[in-house]
């Protein structure tokens, strides 16, 4: 299977796609809940991954209840996710090779998250790879975040290329739903999710990894 258009720069997401983080989110959450004697279904960890803080404490507060401390939970959740990460946060499978085909193409990127600019500087700093990008859209950078189309639609113009012609590689479903919304040719390389129904409707391709995406773009 081919891309529908010529792919004239590609929109990354961070976290569970450039990064192999999600797992240690999810870990942090569940040790947390652990510590603090409470369930937390794993369908609740999936609810929120790709979404920013906000979002998530409304799924935290919907299943939990309003007198849940959710910014207690969140704190003790970071400080988890740090300790487990401290010797740090591997890069996934491909990243670097992806990045060079990128070069070689003469196409331009950018990273798309829902993390804070500082957590992507913190994490690609240490892999030497932040020169690599051409824009960042992160947490706070666009006036709706994912689900939403938004952060998107901004990596596109700071890219110069339209969002029509940009490939935007996802790891989510709430990832996916944004950049399909915006009008991107969408491609899910799953991490902690699987591909669903809805997903291969949206997407343009399901890939294994990122040395699949960049065989394909290499036709």
């Amino acid at each position: 299977m081919t891309l529908p258009r010529p792919v004239r720069a590609v929109v990354f997401d961070m976290d569970g796609l450039l990064l192999d983080s999600e797992s240690i989110y999810r870990d942090a959450m569940i040790d947390t809940a652990v510590a603090l004697s409470i369930d937390l279904p794993v369908d609740v960890i999936h609810a929120m991954i790709g979404l920013p803080w906000f979002s998530s404490k409304l799924i935290l507060g919907a299943h939990y209840g309003e007198t849940f401390d959710t910014e207690g939970f969140r704190a003790a959740a970071t400080t988890r996710f740090h300790a487990i990460s401290q010797a740090e946060v591997c890069l996934k499978a491909g990243v670097v090779e992806m990045l060079d085909a990128l070069d070689q193409l003469s196409l331009p990127r950018a990273i798309c998250t829902s993390s804070a600019r500082a957590t992507v500087e913190l994490h690609m700093g240490h892999h030497g790879i932040i020169d690599r990008f051409d824009a960042i859209v992160a947490r706070g950078d666009a006036a709706r975040p994912k689900p939403n189309p938004d952060p998107f639609l901004l990596a596109a113009e700071r890219l110069g290329v339209a969002a029509a012609d940009c490939l935007a590689l996802e790891d989510s479903h709430n990832g996916v739903r944004a950049a399909s919304s915006a009008g991107m040719m969408t491609v899910m390389v799953p991490d902690l999710l699987e591909a669903t129904d809805e997903m291969m409707g949206l997407c343009a391709r399901i890939a294994a990894d990122l040395h699949e995406v960049r065989a394909l773009l290499s036709r």
